[in-house]
């Protein structure tokens, strides 16, 4: 989530340790991954809008906005990575709102999930009452929370900067490159973060859970639709595993953190290019291949 952002940004701490030639290679190999990534879900997001039945149904709604916060993701962060690969040096103000921005959108994905998992749930164990619990209007209003808890957390960040602007020690300057370490020096950012995010992913992650559970258990039930329920299992796994690949970012960047006290910089930032790959990017197109393929309505459509 926010630590995404962190992510993202050790990624660049040694390219301006690099020559022309490698800095090339490494914008070449996460841009091209990146662009192919924004590709699909673009069209994705154009499917979910060529069609009414997609505008009317409550799932693709919320497939939509996970979509959409993905591939705004994906682009802002990789928009900061060519910036810091070409050494542009942005004003503290600017880069403090592009991380905001960033870590904004990464809370919305998660989010999204959750309502998602709690909607398959409604179909399949209410089954008589998913049309009347899960409408337009209910979607529309659990969208609108999911934006306004990501909005908390950002006028947060804002209000914690101007706290921290009054003292003395503040310069509002940035003296390398745009990454978390220079645009948030207070601890108590740190601590203020964590504690959202763990928060928050634990919740999630127990909530998806749960709706597995009783799925699982509605799937024994002689009285459930088994191809219904079987569905449904599959997708809340899938979930499950978005979630858990997000929750790799942490751990990721504790173990980028570990490596640059014991292993050439250069070695590391390799290392790292990769990992900025599969474990930021990837996950923001699974949700494509997830519905685009998987689900017998849109596929169709994307096709074509």
């Amino acid at each position: 989530m926010s630590h995404l952002n962190g992510s993202q940004n050790n990624s660049t701490v040694g390219i301006r340790y690099f020559g022309i030639l490698e800095v090339a290679v490494f914008t070449t190999i996460t841009s091209l991954p990146c662009c192919v990534f924004i590709f699909i879900n673009c069209t994705m997001l154009f499917t979910l809008r060529s069609k009414t039945i997609f505008c009317e149904t409550p799932r693709y709604v919320l497939v939509f906005n996970l979509l959409f916060a993905d591939t705004a993701l994906l682009f802002q962060a990789q928009s900061m990575y060519l910036m810091s690969a070409g050494r542009v040096k942005l004003v503290y103000y600017v880069c403090f709102s592009l991380s905001l921005i960033i870590q904004l959108y990464s809370l919305i994905s998660p989010f999204t999930l959750l309502v998602m998992s709690l909607e398959r749930y409604v179909a399949v164990c209410y089954p008589l009452r998913h049309t009347s619990i899960v409408t337009i209007r209910n979607t529309g209003a659990s969208i609108a929370i999911i934006w306004v808890i990501g909005f908390q957390y950002v006028f947060v960040q804002v209000a914690l900067l101007l706290k921290v602007s009054l003292s003395k020690e503040f310069t509002g300057k940035i003296s390398d490159y745009c990454g978390k370490e220079n645009i948030f020096p207070d601890p108590v950012f740190e601590l203020f973060k964590k504690s959202f995010i763990y928060f928050w992913y634990v919740l999630t992650a127990v909530i998806i859970t749960s709706t597995y559970i009783g799925v699982m258990v509605a799937a024994w039930s002689a009285s459930t639709d088994k191809v219904s329920a079987e569905k449904a299992c599959k997708t809340l796994i899938l979930h499950m595993v978005q979630l858990g690949i997000s929750l790799c970012s942490p751990v990721h960047n504790a173990i980028v953190y570990l490596l640059l006290n014991h292993v050439n910089r250069t070695i590391v930032v390799r290392i790292q290019a990769a990992l900025y790959v599969c474990v930021f990017m990837f996950p923001r197109c699974l949700s494509s291949l997830i519905y685009g393929l998987r689900d017998q309505t849109i596929r169709p459509v994307l096709m074509m």
